[in-house]
């Protein structure tokens, strides 16, 4: 959360020529519903049972970048999806930046009801070893701007895949 995805995912595409998606916004569209409401409905466990149906489909499409939700890697069906169909970016970042891009947002219904900054620390403590198992190339994100963000990873891609 607050890493970057979206921003630093659509100016991504956009230098690599690529059609950008989100995840979460494809859950949104095909429910009509927004990801707040579905965790309130369906809790965590219906939501992430969407979200790996989207996943699974999506890493099939060829020529686009895609976002997904930071906790897509909880589930070993989307790590093997994302890992053996793409080239994964994992956007890195610390607790306290998160806390510092988030602390405003109420859409993010993991941080609702309690401790942020705790609740942070604990969803990065699970999260940041299955990001780092499955991921191709680790961009720092702290104190950067999404425009040198997204330079340094077509940079690294150059070499890498493109």
């Amino acid at each position: 959360m607050g890493a970057g995805k979206t921003t630093i995912g659509r100016l991504l595409a956009q230098q690599l020529k690529l059609a950008f998606l989100d995840s979460d916004k494809e859950i949104e569209e095909r429910t009509g519903a927004d990801i707040p409401w579905i965790f309130d409905v369906e809790g965590e466990e219906g939501f992430r049972d969407r979200e790996q149906r989207v996943i699974d489909e999506l890493t099939l499409r060829e020529g686009i970048l895609l976002a997904t939700g930071g906790g897509v890697v909880l589930r070993s069906e989307n790590r093997r999806a994302l890992a053996a169909r793409g080239f994964v970016i994992y956007l890195h970042t610390t607790v306290a930046q998160q806390v510092a891009r988030t602390n405003r947002d109420r859409r993010r219904p993991l941080l609702q009801g309690g401790d942020p900054e705790a609740i942070l620390r604990e969803l990065m403590a699970v999260r940041d070893p299955l990001y780092r198992e499955i991921a191709d190339y680790v961009a720092e994100t702290d104190g950067c701007g999404a425009r040198t963000v997204a330079q340094q990873i077509s940079r690294e891609l150059a070499g890498s895949i493109l």
